[in-house]
């Protein structure tokens, strides 16, 4: 070949590469949109290792995409309370939210499956359940519902029992109590008697100071802290048996998910896993010092009787007797639950609990340094 020939090949080959590059930058930008939304919070921003879960999101998701996805997150209030926050993204109000899925139980006992119910699972295996089991699936049926798709986006492990003005000792002791605690569990340990009250986590102080609540339960040592309940009711029950391993959830109105191109709605799981892992291991980091100061500062340590757990999960067994028996969408998460409750707390009585009760006993005899 000669080299005028080659040469002019090669240019034509060169324009055709440049052709080929110009049709596909197209393609780039339409799979990779300019999006600006509103992600209203059902927390304050004071709390800011559950707050900040939105914010790692919207972090998360905006790196990933060189800034062209952008999620703008508001805190409880800014936009609408922080109990309506689902009801917003339901009616398209706002695109996304950040909240826990049983505040909304009240519409159907549902809600509450996807987060937390009393004596289910814990943090590990509620995360086992929705990645592997099929929970997210489920859930999202469910939500579909309710124009709505959920992701898991955070969760606190197993929580306190909540801040009480007296000591709670028996079943009986129960009875009247004024009880600020979240969701389905009210309906539970109302069957003994107490009166459950549904507060947003910035109005509980507040509550509890006045005595228009005799109880409290928010999250744990780390955010019950911040916001200072050990001042106004200084016994500190354990543990929230109501909350094993609770699910916060990010939430989309499901019409603007759809619309989103495939890489996005990637992009999406893969950053909502990664916030749902880093809220548990901040919480597992920041909780074991919180409590030695929360200790320090006058808390009373207190762990619910055997009398009282018994019974509370007697009520709880026939709670869902019921709810099993007149509502399909329950009963269909329930059931999925249940079989691997049976089995997940079957192996970590095995090595896990053997580990752990081992390691409690060195430390309590000072050996761990």
């Amino acid at each position: 070949m000669d080299r005028r020939s080659f040469i002019k090949k090669a240019g034509v080959a060169g324009v055709g590469g440049a052709a080929a590059t110009m049709l596909a930058a197209p393609a780039i930008a339409q799979s990779s949109p300019k999006i600006t939304w509103r992600l209203t919070s059902s927390f304050p921003k004071g709390l800011d290792t559950i707050y900040g879960g939105a914010e790692t999101f919207a972090k998360y998701l905006s790196e990933a995409t060189d800034g062209n996805f952008q999620i703008q997150p508001f805190a409880a209030g800014e936009l609408v309370p922080g109990l309506q926050a689902a009801d917003a993204v339901s009616a398209g109000t706002v695109e996304a939210c950040h909240t826990v899925a049983y505040y909304y139980w009240g519409k159907d006992p549902t809600w509450a499956l996807a987060a937390a119910v009393p004596f289910a699972l814990n943090a590990r295996g509620m995360n086992a359940w929705h990645y592997h089991g099929g929970g997210i699936d489920l859930c999202n049926e469910f939500f579909a519902t309710q124009n709505i798709v959920a992701l898991p986006g955070g969760n606190t492990g197993v929580q306190m029992g909540g801040w009480f003005r007296k000591e709670i000792k028996t079943v009986a002791d129960l009875k009247g109590l004024k009880f600020r605690i979240g969701g389905f569990a009210g309906a539970i340990v109302s069957e003994l008697g107490v009166i459950p009250q549904q507060i947003a986590g910035g109005e509980i102080y507040q509550a509890l100071e006045k005595g228009t609540i005799d109880a409290a339960e928010w999250v744990g040592p780390y955010d019950d802290e911040k916001l200072g309940f050990q001042k106004v009711a200084p016994y500190y029950y354990y543990p929230g048996f109501w909350e094993g391993g609770p699910t916060v959830h990010l939430m989309f109105n499901k019409a603007k998910f759809d619309e989103l191109p495939e890489n996005y709605k990637s992009l999406m799981r893969t950053a909502a896993q990664a916030t749902d892992a880093n809220m548990l291991q901040k919480y597992d980091y920041l909780n074991p010092t919180a409590i030695k100061k929360l200790v320090a500062a006058g808390a009373q340590l207190r762990p619910f009787s055997p009398e009282i757990l018994t019974a509370c999960f007697e009520a709880a067994e026939k709670k869902y007797a019921e709810l099993e028996a007149s509502n399909a969408n329950f009963k269909k998460i329930w059931d999925s639950i249940k079989a691997f409750r049976k089995e997940t707390f079957l192996w970590q009585q095995v090595a896990e609990y053997t580990n752990d009760t081992f390691m409690m006993q060195l430390q309590r005899a000072g050996k761990l340094g």
